[in-house]
């Protein structure tokens, strides 16, 4: 198997792309496809201000590092659930990652704010840990951008993860989130940043290759509480798919892009968009009620409003 470009023995075979390339090369392309991603989806404007969420996989720093090689001024957030090890681990390849592109991240321990890790958070909310960190990362990551003057969250989110995600809500009909799972989500009165998902069509083994070759240390574990998930269930019979089909996942997502405009006018004609937003009287922040999740597991502690972040870097 020989290179595409230079004839030298390739490192990586890109069936879904019909090529192959050696290192040097398999870098060239992937920054390109990258680039002409966010160029074609708009996903990052001259003025923006972004900020990567960075978890210390292989995603999130790999974009940290992409960006950086491509001359966009990014820092990081990160939310330390306090799980054990694994928490401890992924913050130090993160603060390594901050040193070595020369950025600053920062840090949001779960610990210090609510006396407790994300799983006795979750207990005591009678929620299952996914649930609960879905909860604080929203939040923490929307806050970051409002205290901290960023207009754009940016995401290592890959096609591996849309394509599962998209599966799923296709196989349940979930309607409500369908419409969600665009490439990029527009910032919304001023309280809710702009999103946008650079590596949405790059697979998890691109992705990968790009850290291996780039000599980014990342986590190889899973988070304890992913195992069970219905994602990976999903990956995996996707991944089948693509096995037998190469291209089947790029198809199924970029079919999604396609007709996403006119999903989102058949939501707003069916009355399903949302409806006028109301605020927390305790932060100002995005709430379906009078008070909103975060602040309400706050008082469920008995502990006063706190979201400070410690910087690095």
């Amino acid at each position: 198997m020989k290179c595409k470009i230079c004839g030298q023995t390739a490192s990586i075979n890109l069936r879904s792309h019909k090529t192959a390339f050696c290192d040097t090369h398999f870098l060239t392309f992937f920054e390109k496809r990258v680039n002409t991603t966010i160029r074609r989806y708009k996903l990052i404007g001259d003025g923006d201000r972004p900020v990567v969420a960075v978890s210390g996989g292989k995603d999130s720093l790999s974009l940290w590092v992409f960006l950086t090689r491509m001359g966009y001024a990014a820092d990081g957030v990160y939310v330390n659930l306090g799980i054990g090890d694994y928490s401890r681990v992924s913050l130090e390849k993160i603060k390594a990652v901050a040193d070595r592109i020369g950025r600053k991240v920062f840090i949001f321990h779960v610990a210090d704010v609510f006396g407790r890790g994300i799983s006795d958070v979750a207990k005591a909310l009678r929620r299952v840990p996914c649930s609960a960190c879905g909860m604080i990362k929203r939040y923490v990551m929307n806050r970051v951008c409002m205290d901290k003057g960023y207009n754009l969250l940016l995401t290592g989110h890959n096609l591996d993860d849309e394509a599962a995600a998209l599966f799923g809500n296709v196989l349940y009909w979930k309607k409500e989130y369908l419409w969600r799972k665009d490439i990029s989500l527009d910032e919304r009165e001023g309280h809710l940043s702009r999103k946008a998902k650079p590596f949405f069509l790059c697979s998890e083994r691109e992705v990968a290759a790009y850290a291996i070759i780039s000599g980014i240390d990342y986590i190889y574990e899973e988070c304890p509480y992913a195992k069970g998930a219905k994602t990976i269930l999903y990956k995996g019979i996707l991944g089948k798919l693509e096995e037998t089909s190469p291209g089947t996942k790029l198809m199924f997502v970029k079919g999604y892009l396609k007709e996403l405009t006119e999903m989102k006018a058949l939501n707003q004609r069916d009355g399903e968009a949302s409806g006028e937003m109301q605020y927390c009287a305790t932060c100002g922040y995005p709430s379906g009620g009078e008070e909103c999740g975060y602040c309400r597991t706050l008082q469920k502690f008995e502990l006063p409003y706190s979201a400070g972040f410690e910087e690095y870097g």
